[in-house]
């Protein structure tokens, strides 16, 4: 089937001109002025901007988290993400502790199997890397499965934790083997000690999520992360980064020639540490980590984002209800499922609070929702930009309209 966008206002990272696409089946096939072909559907696009399919590199559908699952399955999130302009996204199977990372990826891939929307690929989060074992294992992941990049926390102990050797490891064998660490950058056992004080002191309310984690222990994580990837010689890329403090080790990091990268999500944009304070259980609904942070941090980020400092706008999605999920830690903030939705809003939010508030360019937005994201894991230039050849991962997006997220 061939489809003709006729008269769109054709936006990349690095373009932005006036043109008409030709689509055939799933590909980009022509671009040019006033296309005079056959085509079975032919699409108006004036007044329009025509831009490469967003890509969301974080997202975490049908996650066990906190002894109840994330809302979202991949079909219900993946057509959100359709809807919000998002063609593709990235999840994280999850390796426990004692079992093989190909049968985590074999459980995530029957998880998405026939469900999805939108195209999906996945990192690998690992939890155990024995060198005997799973260091093998990672190695095949990558030359054969196309898993190319791996999560590891310095969060959660007892959980998803991984200590600063076997982060090492992992990075070693990223960095030989042309992979990617993805890090979860916060001191977990410090924040440990500390959520245990003020449970202890009957300090209970959703708001002690955040007052339990603060930036200096993810600025902590962020240079130690950093630091062991240096040591590694390898690459690394800092997940959900919400604060100044761990932007500027970001920041020294780059300036040195260190090859650091960073993505930021929609809540710590928008988003602040007073929404914690709402009355009753309100705050509940706020509650992911990081944690969101007091206001001034917004405008330290979007400069981050506008200086290419922080390469992307991921999402973190990972949602669950207010009334029969969140409220498992009614009691207990530290029971309180981690996550918060994002996947539909995303490119919106980044367009009204980036271009239309004047923070970066139509560019820029293309930039940090899909092609530096295509870049970075290996998708580019199949996805992430608008060329004959590429895969027609469209999106005609309306920069006029106007919506009310509730």
């Amino acid at each position: 089937m061939k489809t003709l966008i006729k008269n769109g206002r054709i936006v990349t990272a690095v373009d932005d001109y006036h043109a008409d696409i030709l689509i055939d089946g799933e590909t980009i096939d022509l671009i040019g002025v006033k296309l005079d072909v056959q085509a079975d559907k032919v699409i108006d696009a004036s007044g329009r901007l025509v831009i490469p399919g967003g890509i969301d590199p974080h997202t975490h559908m049908e996650i066990p988290f906190g002894g109840t699952v994330c809302s979202d399955d991949f079909r219900t999130g993946t057509i959100a993400a359709a809807h919000g302009g998002t063609t593709c996204i990235i999840d994280f199977p999850i390796q426990t502790k004692g079992t093989s990372m190909l049968t985590a990826l074999e459980t995530w891939h029957d998880k998405a199997a026939g469900k999805c929307a939108i195209d999906y690929g996945f990192h690998m989060i690992v939890s155990d890397l024995s060198p005997k074992d799973d260091v093998p294992e990672m190695r095949l992941l990558m030359e054969r499965e196309g898993v190319q990049s791996f999560k590891l926390f310095m969060a959660y102990p007892g959980v998803l934790f991984s200590d600063d050797a076997t982060i090492f490891r992992a990075m070693s064998v990223a960095g030989e083997h042309g992979g990617l660490i993805c890090m979860h950058a916060e001191n977990g056992v410090v924040i440990n000690e500390i959520i245990a004080k003020a449970l202890a002191e009957g300090k209970t309310s959703p708001k002690y999520h955040a007052l339990t984690r603060p930036t200096l222990a993810e600025a902590e994580g962020v240079n130690r992360a950093i630091a062991l990837a240096e040591m590694a010689g390898s690459p690394v890329y800092i997940v959900h980064l919400s604060c100044s403090e761990a932007l500027n080790k970001v920041k020294e990091a780059r300036d040195a020639g260190i090859p650091a990268f960073a993505e930021t999500c929609p809540q710590y944009l928008f988003l602040d540490y007073t929404y914690y304070e709402r009355e009753g259980f309100e705050g509940s609904k706020y509650v992911m980590t990081p944690p969101l942070r007091e206001k001034w941090h917004q405008e330290e980020l979007w400069t981050g984002l506008r200086m290419n400092d922080l390469q992307v706008v991921a999402t973190d999605h990972c949602p669950f209800c207010f009334k029969d999920q969140k409220i498992l830690g009614i009691d207990d903030f530290s029971k309180i499922p981690n996550g918060g939705p994002g996947v539909e809003n995303r490119m919106s939010l980044i367009y009204n609070g980036g271009v239309v508030q004047g923070r970066i360019s139509v560019n820029r937005f293309v930039e940090i929702t899909s092609t530096a994201a295509a870049k970075i894991f290996g998708l580019f230039p199949r996805k992430g930009t608008i060329a004959p050849g590429s895969d027609a991962d469209v999106v005609i997006f309306n920069p006029d309209k106007k919506k009310t997220i509730s």
